[in-house]
């Protein structure tokens, strides 16, 4: 039997605490989600390596630090109903839920919306909701929200996000251009999103949040 707690307190060790996220609520959630439970069970070894965890479909569970350094950015508060964008099975939303009062994950495949929802009964973690749908389209039955908070990289934020997000409210997410990527939070004034740059981070850009590609004779 692999003794997981410990590589947890080793993955904030040695890659969360050095990238400057020092935040109680923050380091608490990451000790305590036993992030094992919310990968592939071929990758549960692979749990708290330093780098992006494949779940296939062009889609990855978000590397420790860039994940540590998106919820120190955006700020999530105790009293905030969030939704997790791309929530894959479930850890970030688990995460969430430990410093958020409602979490919403949503995901576009109904396996992985199931599986995650599953996850995150068998732990005990009962103020989130995984449903199935359209990650562009998020969850607007169970919205607006303080944070949008999204696993993946985009090339444009879709409007339909935008307008669940509340007036006042925060997202975050990785922004592709090329092959550079940057982590940006954004806070909704006057029903648009200013944004700003928190740090550097790559990550594969999620199905549907694609720039258009420029029409070409």
């Amino acid at each position: 039997m692999s003794d997981y707690a410990t590589r947890r307190r080793m993955m904030v060790d040695t890659q969360v605490r050095p990238s400057d996220v020092t935040k109680f609520p923050i380091i608490d959630a990451m000790l305590s989600v036993p992030r094992e439970d919310y990968v592939p069970a071929a990758k549960r070894e692979a749990a708290y390596m330093d780098g992006n965890i494949d779940l296939g479909d062009g889609r990855v569970l978000l590397e420790a630090r860039s994940f540590a350094k998106l919820l120190d950015a955006v700020v999530i508060d105790a009293d905030d109903v969030v939704l997790d964008v791309g929530c894959g099975l479930g850890y970030s939303t688990a995460v969430l839920a430990h410093m958020a009062a409602v979490v919403v994950g949503i995901e576009q495949s109904s396996d992985a919306a199931e599986a995650a929802q599953s996850n995150l009964s068998e732990n005990g973690v009962d103020n989130a909701a995984v449903v199935d749908g359209p990650l562009v389209d998020g969850a607007a039955q169970q919205g607006p929200f303080d944070v949008i908070f999204i696993n993946g990289a985009v090339e444009v934020f879709p409007q339909s996000l935008t307008d669940q997000l509340k007036e006042g409210g925060r997202v975050a997410c990785i922004m592709m251009e090329g092959a550079l990527g940057r982590a940006m939070v954004g806070h909704k004034i006057d029903g648009a999103i200013n944004w700003r740059f928190a740090f550097n981070a790559t990550a594969p850009v999620i199905a549907g949040f694609e720039r258009a590609a420029a029409f070409q004779l």
